[in-house]
């Protein structure tokens, strides 16, 4: 980040005139204005986003690349929507790919790769993931006979085990799949090493991004990844998920296409006629985000890294205040990494005596949603004994304040006093 862009981040929107933009913060629960802790799981989104879906779907709706007007309108909004998407992940617009969610991006990607596996080449998961990155990987398992090596997480840090990464590689390593972040622990992995370690064998390499890019402005040419996957309903957008691909390996690589199809980066990753309202939002997704910066910066990437060192510096506030109130409470054991290492405004705990959802629905009324299971992160719970309890996780958005986390602590003191 530029030191211009580190002064602007000072004045970046405050939390209230943020809230002012989410009409959902308006919703109440007897009396109480709603606390919304499921950012993690899908954030709220602001009115812009939805304005500019509904205006597209009522005034420009067409399909693409034909010569009438509003097909030529919806070629160019699209267009306009990659190059925000690449701004936003450090990349170019003709790297940039949507389809329907991650999960569904990555089987259709992981399935080409699939198709250059031999019997016994090995792929690197890791513990600590969502099964999105690990479930693709593992139908190759049994589909092509590859061999799937974990790298084991260290329940005391939350982080995966210390050197066992570099112990799994070897000269049979073709992919490694990585999570930037876990969406369970909160805990964010430093990729970069890792990343570079696998593609000096050869191997492709596939990063989650998904709980990652909310909270930490991607840079993928820097990372060097092949892939990097994430999904727009985390950072403020629609549903729809948004990847970034190597150009070279995108057009190198066998993906299951129809033949009139285009067979370049990145629309080869694109099966039939995409969600065109869902780009749309996407992109309006990030244009609120670079709105809470101060307009004198340049460009849009500085804009983006305004605000989010702004909204990082927020987090980690709310995070201790979440982490330290919850930590007095003797029933709660909290999980994963510490404030003041790196880790996401996302806390998961255990409330003795309560599985999960009785926790989760005896904070509705108090006007506290918070999510519970295993997040789809099912090995941590697994190795956590919680698979059938569950978690509670509660994750702080740009909308959150110190009075939504003082009521969330003060709801899990009241449960556990009723005890």
């Amino acid at each position: 980040m530029t030191a211009v862009a580190a002064e602007a981040a000072k004045h970046v929107a405050s939390t209230e005139k943020i809230r002012d933009l989410f009409p959902a913060l308006k919703r109440k629960e007897n009396g109480e204005r709603v606390a919304y802790f499921d950012g993690p799981g899908g954030t709220q989104v602001p009115k812009s986003v939805a304005e500019a879906m509904s205006d597209y779907l009522l005034y420009h709706n067409a399909n693409t690349h034909w010569s009438y007007p509003t097909s030529v309108e919806t070629d160019t909004m699209l267009a306009e929507s990659r190059a925000a998407l690449a701004d936003f992940l450090g990349a170019d617009a003709d790297e940039i790919a949507f389809g329907s969610n991650m999960t569904t991006l990555l089987f259709h990607i992981s399935r080409a790769i699939g198709r250059t596996l031999q019997p016994g080449d090995e792929i690197i998961v890791t513990e600590l993931d969502h099964h999105a990155n690990i479930a693709p990987w593992q139908a190759l398992e049994k589909e092509r006979g590859a061999v799937l090596r974990w790298v084991p997480l260290d329940l005391e840090t939350g982080r995966h085990q210390a050197g066992a990464f570099e112990k799994l590689l070897n000269a049979k390593t073709k992919v490694v799949a990585l999570g930037a972040a876990s969406n369970i622990l909160g805990t964010i992995t430093d990729v970069a090493p890792m990343l570079t370690a696998a593609k000096a064998l050869g191997a492709v390499t596939v990063v989650d991004a998904v709980h990652y890019a909310p909270h930490t402005l991607v840079n993928a040419h820097e990372l060097d990844a092949d892939f990097i996957l994430c999904s727009a309903y985390k950072f403020y957008g629609p549903h729809i998920g948004v990847c970034y691909g190597k150009r070279s390996t995108i057009e190198a690589l066998d993906v299951p296409r129809l033949e009139p199809a285009p067979d370049y980066s990145p629309e080869r990753l694109e099966t039939g006629t995409q969600n065109h309202e869902g780009i749309i939002g996407a992109a309006a997704a990030i244009a609120f985000l670079e709105s809470l910066a101060p307009t004198n910066l340049t460009s849009r990437r500085e804009r983006l890294a305004a605000t989010f060192h702004a909204l990082h510096e927020r987090g980690e506030e709310l995070l201790r205040q979440l982490w330290n109130g919850l930590s007095e409470i003797p029933a709660v054991t909290l999980m994963g990494p510490k404030p003041g290492t790196p880790r996401t405004p996302t806390v998961s705990f255990h409330v003795a005596g309560f599985n999960s959802q009785q926790v989760a629905e005896f904070l509705v009324p108090r006007g506290v949603y918070v999510s519970n299971g295993d997040f789809y992160a099912s090995t941590v719970a697994r190795r956590m004994g919680l698979t059938e309890e569950g978690l509670v996780r509660a994750g702080c958005a740009c909308y959150t304040t110190s009075e939504e986390i003082t009521r969330l602590v003060n709801g899990i003191r009241e449960l556990v006093s009723r005890a």
